[in-house]
């Protein structure tokens, strides 16, 4: 009787260590929140991500056409300072012939 005793004994222990173990249905739902408040985070960086991923193309677009617009203009400048070059090299040469025909009225 002793021994039914202490093995009922140790099975309610056993049984009440088992139950106190396992997880309750409140600590249940409250896991289920926090992965459902994670995953809410986790989507909202993710679209946070991909609207400053949208941004930074949009920004590289930016600089890429101001890139375009500074190549275009500085082309255009050499353009204009070659040809002022030419015009400079042609008045040169017309003052040297203006220059040679006063000499050589000069001589006569």
């Amino acid at each position: 009787m002793l021994r039914n005793g202490l093995v009922l004994i140790t099975m309610v222990l056993a049984l009440a260590i088992a139950i106190g173990g396992c997880a309750t249905k409140g600590d249940l739902e409250e896991a289920q929140a926090r992965e459902k408040a994670f995953a809410a985070k986790a989507d909202q960086a993710a679209q946070d991500a991909e609207e400053a991923k949208m941004a930074a193309d949009e920004a590289i677009m930016k600089a890429n056409e101001a890139v375009a617009r500074a190549e275009e203009a500085e082309k255009r400048a050499l353009e204009r300072e070659r040809i002022a070059a030419e015009k400079e090299r042609m008045a040169e040469e017309k003052a040297k012939k203006a220059d040679e025909i006063f000499q050589q009225s000069m001589k006569k």
